[in-house]
This record gives structure tokens, C-alpha cells and sequence, in this order.
């Protein structure tokens, strides 16, 4: 029986799928939620508002429920360097698009590299699991 949901026959299959890049779009779930968990995070304001709290919470539970998918095929080390990667870009990008946050030269550099890291490790690695 599924942790979350009932078993079912279809929540089976979308489950166990072995459809070649399955793998990342339950990454790209994970990430998403991670960042839409993280963008609530400041307007929670210490969990004291109820609607951005509850966000948080759903969102980084199914980050990590997604995150647990990715893991049957892709190494920890390397989803969690392009969780971690994607997540800081996208996360500095809604916080200077909606909450104001200034990002300087050295600030995307910064990301710039980490993105680089991140690309050359899924291209080049032969820890990526190709």
C-alpha cells in the first residue's frame, strides 16, 4: 500500500513507470514543489499564517515524495546537485522578480558556476548514470 495513496491500478503503474526520463520529470515535480515551498516559506512568516504555512508543508512533502521516485535511477550525488542547482537559480529568480532581492555581479557568477558544475557533471560524469 502506497505511503500517501491507496493503491490503485493506475497510481501503480504511473508509479513503478519505466518510460526513458521518468526519472527526471519526477525531478522537475520535486524541484518545483521545492521552490514553490521555499517562495512561501518568507510570506509564512513564522507558520503563523495559515494558507502560506500549509503551502510550505505540502509543498517540500511533495518535494521530497517525488524526490523518492527520482532516486530508483538516478544517484543521490546527482539529483541532488541538480535539485540543489536548479532550486537556487529559480529560487534567486522569484526573489528578485516578486520579493525585491537584488542580485549583483558576483551573485550570478556565482549561480552562473553552479549551473556550469552541475551541466558538466550530468554531461561528463560517468557517476551521472548515463
Amino acid at each position: 500500500m502506497g505511503v500517501f495513496l491507496p493503491e490503485m491500478p493506475f497510481y501503480s503503474k504511473f508509479r513503478s513507470c519505466n518510460i526513458p526520463g521518468m526519472a527526471y520529470l519526477y525531478l522537475t515535480i520535486a524541484i518545483i514543489s521545492e521552490v514553490v515551498a521555499t517562495s512561501f516559506l518568507k510570506l509564512s512568516d513564522g507558520f503563523t499564517k495559515l494558507i502560506p504555512s500549509g503551502i510550505v508543508i505540502a509543498g517540500y512533502g511533495a518535494a521530497f515524495y517525488f524526490l523518492s521516485f527520482t532516486l530508483r535511477s538516478i544517484p543521490v550525488g546527482v539529483a541532488y546537485a541538480i535539485w540543489s542547482g536548479v532550486g537556487i537559480v529559480l529560487i534567486a529568480a522569484i526573489a528578485w522578480l516578486f520579493q525585491g532581492q537584488k542580485l549583483d555581479a558576483p551573485a550570478i557568477i556565482g549561480m552562473s558556476f553552479i549551473v556550469i558544475g552541475v551541466a558538466v557533471m550530468n554531461l561528463f560524469s560517468k557517476t551521472a548514470g548515463h
